[in-house]
């Protein structure tokens, strides 16, 4: 478990509801890496499993031989997560099982062979990034993974709900552009993504209702509703939501179907907060280069491609390695090391 992650607080929780919810027995004491939202209302609904045999507290060891027997879990659970995780990716025939399930539980004319599923990351309260990452027959498909950096709500603050209507827009605007109105295009612009040209066999929003709804009002307004199956799944319960059902779909814990949601949802979170965190990290160095007098936009550029965006390399470079860089003179030089040291 990467207790650094921002979301492996959330996976730990929904974790605890799925393997407690059949467990046969509950201890009075559960060790964690990290602390978990809405701990009480856990310890709570874990107590009163326990059929009035004692409290549950849930615990994180700051030190000592719980704290290490709780990092030596962590490494051997995810030791054991990326083993099954490799096999699964190669076992073809559960794939298909887990295809075959989504379209029985769904109610789609055939298997989603095409899965898109998108997801929100806004940490700290900035920068707001959605991810799209596709499936195909089951497994990732890398080479089409986008992000998108959010740019409706810079100065209203974080809206999850915004978020997404802006992300799906702009993927169905590209969608309209590069097949039905090409002439939408700029003059003389090529999309060279064909990728936006193709459309999922099903679409997978990470949320409940609400998120759920602003995909179905996207999917109206670009007339696609009737052309693209569309889901909501839920955190924390894992639930499968539908356009114009109130209840949502409960499937089995060992479904493959449920598996392949799960492992497309969490294959969606890790790129949103990757990409995030990346954007983080560039305007950090950013900041810090504009606060060098006589530097500007076209030097920053440059510095930043001379040295891949790395702020320490630049930091570490000698007088001669940045006079290397176009348009930086050797006062500019001293400038930099000045400012960065």
């Amino acid at each position: 478990v990467n207790i650094e992650d921002e979301e492996t607080p959330e996976i730990i929780a929904s974790f605890l509801i799925q393997y407690y919810e059949e467990a046969y027995e509950i201890p009075p004491e559960i060790f964690l890496p990290v602390e978990v939202p809405d701990g009480t209302t856990l310890e709570k609904w874990l107590s009163e499993k326990r059929n009035g045999r004692g409290k549950v507290s849930l615990k994180v060891p700051q030190r000592g031989e719980k704290k290490a027997l709780v990092k030596q879990a962590s490494e051997t659970a995810a030791e054991q997560l990326n083993i099954f995780q490799i096999r699964q990716a190669k076992d073809t025939v559960k794939q298909e099982a887990g295809l075959r399930e989504l379209q029985e539980a769904l109610k789609l004319e055939n298997p989603p062979t095409r899965m898109e599923c998108y997801d929100i990351s806004t940490l700290q309260g900035t920068n707001t990034v959605a991810s799209r990452v596709v499936f195909v027959q089951g497994t990732p498909q890398k080479s089409e993974y986008r992000k998108f950096n959010i740019r409706t709500i810079a100065h209203e603050g974080p809206d999850d709900f915004q978020s997404m209507r802006e992300t799906l827009t702009r993927r169905f605007k590209r969608y309209i552009e590069s097949v039905e109105n090409p002439e939408a295009l700029a003059p003389g612009k090529v999309d060279k993504d064909e990728t936006w040209r193709l459309l999922p066999d099903l679409l997978i929003i990470d949320g409940g209702k609400g998120q759920l709804g602003v995909a179905v009002e996207v999917l109206k307004e670009f007339e696609l509703i009737e052309h693209i199956p569309v889901i909501g799944l839920a955190k924390r319960f894992e639930e499968v939501y539908l356009p114009y059902q109130t209840e949502p779909i409960i499937l089995p814990r060992k479904s493959e179907g449920l598996y392949l949601l799960q492992r497309i949802r969490d294959e969606a979170h890790r790129f949103a907060i990757t990409a995030h965190r990346t954007q983080r990290q560039r305007k950090g160095v950013m900041s810090r280069l504009e606060a060098v007098p006589g530097i500007g936009p076209s030097k920053r550029k440059a510095l930043l491609k001379a040295f891949n965006n790395d702020i320490e390399a630049i930091r570490g470079a000698s007088i001669e390695e940045l006079i290397a860089v176009a348009g930086i003179t050797a006062k500019l030089a001293e400038q930099i090391k000045a400012t960065l040291d």
